[in-house]
């Protein structure tokens, strides 16, 4: 495999560990806002992904990058879903 790839998916596997402990330790109280706030993140997440997969040099690397574009698109939807709810519980 080549060297490249090895490091990219160990510096992947390593920030998906850290995000998800992360994430464990925010109270439920706070969860809500900061996944509103993370929006803006994931966007750019959706940018570079889309930027990577168009870029692929090979099939591996093209389904690596469909995927994470999946994946962060995931996250915006559900982040604006989940703020949408959170500002109907503040109207009358």
């Amino acid at each position: 495999m080549n060297p490249a790839l090895i490091s990219a998916l160990f510096v992947f596997v390593l920030a998906s560990f850290a995000g998800f402990e992360v994430i464990n330790k925010v109270p439920p109280t706070l969860h809500t806002p900061l996944m509103s706030g993370s929006n803006a993140i994931s966007g750019i997440a959706v940018v570079g992904a889309i930027l990577l997969a168009g870029a692929a040099q090979d099939r591996f690397s093209e389904v690596l990058g469909i995927t994470a574009i999946a994946l962060a698109m995931v996250n915006v939807v559900g982040g604006f879903l989940v703020t949408d709810r959170m500002l109907q519980m503040f109207k009358k």
